[in-house]
């Protein structure tokens, strides 16, 4: 489904801003499936949609995933403009200074993750409220598709994993 044919309402939108690893992508759409939430995949992307790891990470749940591609960040952010207005647009960021929990999730919230090896750049950290997993001073980061599964479940947790 293409940017413009995107259903603005879902449980949550987690977003994955120039994903570079299929298997991590493959991962965190088995966790939007199974908790309802839609996938929002901006480009570039650094694979192939028919990359075999992306399949075999997403095991046989892909064709359930509601996904939409994004030709860029821009795209993406016209789309969701009015959540960006009202500050329920959340990314996950080691320079965040706020704990992933202390935030009251909404049912369409959005939940921003940057590229593996990068992270997300500043001038978009900035149009968001950032947020951070605790780790161990020794931590420098989790793995994308965990800090994903960690963020989708705490959010529905706070719904109390109703599924309306």
């Amino acid at each position: 489904m293409e940017a413009g044919q995107v259903k603005l309402l879902a449980m949550f939108h987690v977003v994955l801003f120039e994903p570079e690893i299929a298997g991590n992508t493959g991962s965190v759409a088995r966790t939007c499936m199974a908790t309802g939430a839609k996938l929002h995949l901006i480009r570039p992307l650094g694979f192939k949609l028919s990359d075999d790891a992306l399949k075999r990470a997403g095991m046989d749940y892909w064709h359930e995933v509601d996904v939409s591609l994004h030709a860029s960040f821009n795209t993406f952010h016209e789309l969701f403009q009015d959540t960006f207005n009202q500050n329920r647009v959340f990314s996950l960021t080691t320079k965040g200074h706020q704990n992933h929990s202390q935030p009251h999730f909404q049912a369409n919230d959005v939940l921003l993750f940057g590229p593996e090896s990068r992270g997300l750049p500043e001038v978009i950290r900035e149009q968001t409220t950032q947020l951070r997993i605790p780790m161990t001073p020794n931590a420098r980061s989790l793995n994308l598709a965990v800090s994903a599964a960690v963020m989708v479940y705490e959010a529905w947790r706070q719904l109390e994993f109703r599924v309306d």
